[in-house]
Order: structure tokens, then sequence, then C-alpha cells
């Protein structure tokens, strides 16, 4: 499951949790691999320095953030550190799930499920979209900036394309209660297959 930033995701992940599906976030666990201690946290460091740090010593993820966003090449150097942990952490998960319920739906919820290529693992693609105006209203509203909004845009894959690749797609543009009929759909259907 994927999408752009602010365009439903997480809301369409929670519903197919209620649905039954184990849902696997990737995105937390990126953030977990950067911490003191993690797998990946030295590796980060070396490669964006020490200004990084908050001053208890973790990573202060705004100001990657900051960096890696305005910068493709240091966005590709953290996803080239970061995404192979994730993906062998999926892998892991995607295991213990197996053994214990041969018959579920197993989903992974990533905002760079494609552009990380994370997807050829996968069985199918669903992608979460909304119109652009209410993507960039939604950001605005979680207190970003237009140039934060735009940098986050400009560092994914657009919409459409992610849209053009899905196996399904669930519109959350519309009301609460359309998006939460549609994902019952899709979660029927995904428990057929």
């Amino acid at each position: 499951l994927t999408g752009g930033i602010g365009c439903g995701k997480s809301t369409v992940a929670a519903m197919m949790r209620e649905f039954g599906c184990h849902v696997i976030e990737a995105d937390p666990m990126a953030h977990k691999l950067i911490e003191p201690g993690q797998a990946a946290f030295q590796e980060v460091i070396r490669a964006f320095g020490p200004e990084i740090l908050h001053a208890d010593g973790r990573v202060d993820r705004a100001k990657l953030g900051a960096m890696v966003f305005a910068d493709m090449d240091k966005l590709l150097r953290l996803n080239a550190i970061v995404h192979p942990r994730v993906l062998k952490e999926l892998e892991r998960q995607f295991s213990e799930f197996a053994c214990a319920n041969s018959g579920g739906v197993a989903v992974v919820e990533a905002a760079l499920l494609v552009e990380a290529g994370y997807v050829k693992h996968l069985d199918r693609l669903v992608v979460a979209w909304c119109k652009p105006e209410q993507q960039r209203e939604r950001l605005q509203a979680r207190g970003m900036s237009r140039e934060q909004i735009e940098q986050r845009l400009a560092a994914q894959m657009p919409l459409e394309e992610k849209r053009r690749r899905a196996d399904d797609v669930v519109d959350c543009s519309v009301s609460l209660e359309e998006t939460h009929a549609q994902v019952e759909r899709l979660v029927g259907k995904l428990k057929q297959l």
C-alpha cells in the first residue's frame, strides 16, 4: 500500500487493519533503524555528519529531512543505507506472518514502496490517492511550508505514475465513508485471492 504524502495511505492502512489485514508500517521501521544502537545509525552519521543529531545523540529527523529533501543525491544516499535493511526486516516479518496465518492478507504500508523497489517483492500494489489540491491542503494542515511540500512531492514518484502501476486504487478524495466502502471491497477481493 502506497500513495503520495498526504494522500490517505495511513487512513487506508488503518481501515485494512480493521478488516483483518496484518499491516506492516515500513516508514516507522525505517525511522527506528536510524536510532542510536540500531543497524543504520552509525552509517547515517558518517554520511550526513554529526550536525543532524539532537543534543541527546539521537538523529533529528527534521534536520535530516531538510538536508535530504533539498538534495536528491543525499536522499538517494540515505535510501541506499536504509532501504536494504527495511527490506530484510519486511521479509522477516512476512515469514513470521505466513507461518502464523497462511491464509491471511499482509500489507506493507510505505511512502516509497515503488521508488525503493520493494514492490517487486510483493504480490500486488495498492495506491491511495487524492486530488493534488487536497494533498497540498492536507500537508499545510500538518504544518508544512509550501517549500517543504514541494520538496517532499519532488522526492516521490508522481502520483499518476504510481496509479498507472497499481493493481488496485483507493480514492481518498471522497468522504471517509466512501473510502471505507472501497477498502472493504478491496479487502474482500484480496482475501479471495
